[in-house]
């Protein structure tokens, strides 16, 4: 009878409560971002309601939701601001901050961050 079963995995998108797991995880980071004096400098300039859309939708596709990113890609928003690895992985860790404020599982929290992994090699000292 097991392999009569249907094992459909949420997506990562659903695992962090849709659409309003997803703008609360957004607004912890920015909060964490906020609070953070090594990595506001980066975000000076930012409107931060522009800024915040633009990440939940970016998420939203990303974690497999009903969204489609359509903005600028990350090179293009992150180019010129030649961010140092040590300052790229803070802002990693103030992302896991808030996704484990979040209440998000670590096992979910991993498979988030190798979703954006690829985004790191691309984004460091541009």
């Amino acid at each position: 009878m097991g392999g009569c079963q249907s094992s459909t995995t949420p997506s990562l998108y659903q695992q962090i409560g849709g659409q309003a797991g997803l703008e609360r995880l957004v607004d912890l980071f920015i909060q964490q971002i906020g609070r953070d004096k090594a990595i506001l400098p980066y975000f000076a300039k930012a409107n931060v309601s522009h800024f915040r859309q633009g990440f939940i939708t970016h998420l939203c596709d990303t974690l497999d939701g009903p969204c489609e990113y359509q903005g600028d890609s990350m090179v293009q928003i992150h180019t010129g601001m030649k961010i140092t690895e040590a300052d790229f992985n803070r802002v990693v860790e103030l992302l896991i901050n808030a996704m484990t404020e979040a209440g998000i599982a670590h096992t979910t929290q991993n498979q988030i961050l190798s979703k954006l992994a690829p985004l790191r090699s691309k984004m460091i000292k541009i």
